[in-house]
């Protein structure tokens, strides 16, 4: 095998790969990445046997071949290479890369490539296309309110369902919901369920950009597999077995007091009375006030108090249509749905202390956050 390619492309290929790597494992090729010619191009590939991520890039390729390197030295090595052309030249009687850029010339020895785990095919015929920029959107509203505690596997992974032209996805740690809608370019023929783990649609996230380009999901058959495919890139990952939680049975159906408040301005609070809260298990008290009158308009006053650190109180302008209450919520929670609204203004539905209030954006009703209320004492 004799490849060459460009330093800067083969960086961004090898940084995306990377995450992929399994930092700990028994097996050794694990903590490998694969580097194959691939019909006229590089492909790089890693995987920890739940995740596994590809990349291909042009390169001018004299001879074929495939081996698998150290990712972590690999890795380095890639990145500190000058912007410039890279030449691989691979030794199989000794199972060896020979990596030369400019005046430098390094010697890795490798895995032969036949140790390295097949990585599944995608039948794109099958597939469902998906607009990239929707599709990231939805995973970043969606999949920071899954779980992380390995004890409960269906709720550290996201809902995915797709039903004609409409797809939603949800995911709930126990303590909060989140819930995206959409519409898909092209209706499936038959409703489609899938429980995607968080961290897989994350790094997919990460990973394909903001282009214009189509990425296509499909499901290989008796695999238990979702794989999403873009033209240079693709990304495997496991499904999790399980029954995800009927969430739109926890949605109130109706609210007592309607606040719309400024995402800006609520964030802003959220984030300041969260210094004093985080060292009190994240309480914060929400006094929602209804305008009075004409000339005194109606306040949200967020409130976290600690022993250890102090006391904090913010004022924020709303305007409430209800009756008065006092509710408390985990504030790292608000701000991390605040964080994902990208509407000027927000709605707070609430009906009492002991029940569940509902966030989503004004004017938008494709994404809807339920949040559980802390206890006050």
């Amino acid at each position: 095998m004799k490849v060459n390619v460009k330093q800067q492309q083969l960086a961004h290929c090898v940084s995306m790969v990377s995450r992929a790597v399994s930092p700990r494992s028994t097996l050794p090729v694990l903590s490998n990445i694969l580097v194959k010619t691939d019909n006229g191009r590089l492909r790089l590939s890693a995987t920890n046997l739940e995740l596994g991520i590809t990349c291909w890039i042009g390169a001018r390729i004299e001879g074929e071949g495939a081996i698998t390197v150290p990712a972590r030295t690999f890795t380095d090595l890639v990145s500190n290479l000058p912007s410039d052309q890279v030449i691989f030249t691979l030794d199989n009687s000794t199972q060896t890369l020979n990596v030369r850029c400019g005046t430098s010339e390094t010697n890795i020895k490798g895995i032969d490539a036949e140790e390295f785990p097949p990585i599944p095919e995608p039948n794109l015929e099958e597939g469902v296309p998906l607009n990239v920029v929707n599709f990231k959107e939805m995973v970043q509203q969606v999949a920071f309110a899954a779980s992380t505690d390995e004890a409960r596997p269906v709720l550290t992974g996201v809902l995915l369902k797709i039903d004609g032209d409409r797809i939603t996805m949800a995911a709930t740690d126990g303590f909060r919901i989140s819930i995206r809608e959409d519409e898909i370019p092209n209706a499936v023929s038959r409703p489609i369920e899938a429980i995607i783990p968080a961290r897989a649609l994350v790094e997919l996230a990460r990973i394909i950009g903001g282009g214009d380009e189509t990425l296509i999901m499909t499901f290989p058959p008796d695999r238990g597999q979702v794989i999403f495919h873009m033209d240079d890139l693709e990304l495997a990952s496991q499904l999790i077995d399980g029954s995800f939680p009927d969430f739109r049975a926890i949605i109130p159906q109706s609210f007592k007091t309607h606040t719309l408040l400024s995402t800006s301005g609520l964030l802003k609070a959220c984030k300041q009375a969260e210094i004093i809260a985080r060292d009190s298990t994240n309480v914060a008290r929400l006094n929602i006030i209804p305008e009075t009158d004409e000339t005194k308009p109606g306040t949200l006053e967020i409130s976290a108090q600690s022993e250890q650190t102090g006391t904090s109180e913010v004022l924020v302008d709303a305007s409430v249509d209800g009756v008065p209450l006092l509710v408390a919520f985990n504030v790292r929670f608000l701000r991390e749905v605040l964080e994902v609204i990208k509407s000027d203004n927000v709605w707070l539905e609430t009906n009492a202390a002991n029940t569940p209030g509902l966030i989503h954006p004004q004017g938008d009703e494709h994404f809807k956050h339920i949040i559980m209320p802390m206890h006050i004492g």
